[in-house]
């Protein structure tokens, strides 16, 4: 039985405010010369994030004061329409094509990512179906194939975009559920291994995938082509030392670094505020995520339990792969910081389901 709710967990409101604002800050001056560049105005991204954040912190109050059980009802719908708009997308004269992948639904430079949306739309409806008592997640083929087949199917429909950086954010979060939910790590041990041989099959089957795994094994060995975006965003962060080069003082953002405001925005950030303002940042992602975790494992029924896993899931595995390939770690795959880089759908999004999560910490023991 579910207790009586409290006050939401501070630690981990104060870390989410803590990284919205760092965030809104951050846009202005990694964005501003781009800005002013593009469109006259050095606050143009500033103030459409100002709106989102705005928006975001709306929705995420209202998912916050929600009970959280009434998302079972409308985990099976939202899921439909998440697919629905995944398939409009791919339509020609729809979706919109932005920096090569046709992944948004919109007019002019206002839109919306459907596979944001899909996100959360799959952590929920995972949630909801792993929690029912009569499923049996140990079985392979009647309790485990099933949600996995509803994974791959978004996962594929991500893929035709082509969205390598967020279906893989879906899918790690997605997993993760799974594997909290109780199925049997030697069925999960071989699907990886088919998991790991397809996604060979996509790098190859894309040449410009296959680029940025050279790129990144040796960004100098094409650093105007393929290793470009590897070698600028460690050369802001290098000069950035202990304490950087001061706030509005990169060098970097002056079209060196591409997408200073959206994918790079941590390289700025090192070179501006160095290793003591990176290392901040670090610090509070891992304070929610500490604090998400905790949720997860005190929260008292199993659908809260499993959503908390995902949302904090959804939020560690795109701050791995973003901070990973901007310090030259991973391949280029395309995907921003949380609540940090410039973002519309993915910002209003972020804060609705973190909403979510504070919204559980008030039923945690």
């Amino acid at each position: 039985m579910v207790k009586g709710r409290s006050a939401p967990d501070f630690w981990l409101l104060a870390s989410i405010l803590g990284l919205l604002t760092i965030g809104i800050i951050m846009v202005y001056s990694a964005g501003s010369v781009l800005a002013f560049h593009d469109y006259g105005d050095s606050f143009y991204f500033v103030k459409r994030q100002l709106l989102f954040a705005v928006l975001g912190l709306i929705a995420m109050f209202f998912t916050m004061n929600l009970d959280y059980r009434v998302l079972k009802k409308y985990a099976k719908p939202l899921l439909l329409v998440c697919f629905a708009l995944l398939v409009i997308v791919l339509i020609p004269g729809i979706g919109v094509v932005r920096g090569g992948a046709r992944s948004w639904l919109g007019i002019s430079s206002f839109g919306i990512q459907p596979s944001e949306f899909m996100k959360l739309g799959m952590i929920l409806f995972l949630s909801y179906w792993l929690s029912k008592e009569d499923h049996r997640i140990t079985h392979f083929t009647k309790g485990l194939l099933p949600p996995l087949g509803v994974i791959g199917l978004a996962f594929g429909l991500i893929m035709l975009q082509p969205d390598l950086g967020t279906g893989t954010v879906m899918l790690g979060a997605s997993l993760l559920i799974v594997f909290t939910a109780g199925a049997k790590i030697r069925h999960l041990a071989g699907l990886a291994a088919l998991g790991a041989a397809g996604f060979v099959g996509l790098i190859v089957a894309a040449p410009y995938r296959l680029q940025r795994i050279t790129a990144f094994l040796d960004p100098w060995s094409d650093p105007l082509g393929a290793g470009y975006q590897i070698i600028q965003s460690l050369y802001a962060i290098g000069p950035g030392g202990l304490a950087g080069l001061g706030l509005g003082m990169s060098r970097q953002k002056y079209s060196y670094v591409p997408e200073p405001q959206t994918d790079f925005i941590f390289s700025i950030l090192a070179e501006e505020l160095g290793f003591i303002g990176g290392l901040l940042v670090l610090m509070l992602f891992l304070i929610l995520i500490w604090r998400g975790m905790r949720v997860a494992m005190t929260v008292d029924d199993m659908f809260g339990s499993l959503l908390a896993v995902g949302i904090v899931g959804m939020v560690g595995v795109q701050v791995v792969i973003n901070i990973g390939v901007v310090i030259g770690l991973m391949p280029v795959t395309g995907i921003t910081l949380p609540l940090i880089s410039y973002g519309g759908s993915s910002l209003t999004l972020m804060l609705t389901a973190l909403g979510i999560l504070l919204n559980l910490s008030r039923y945690a023991r």
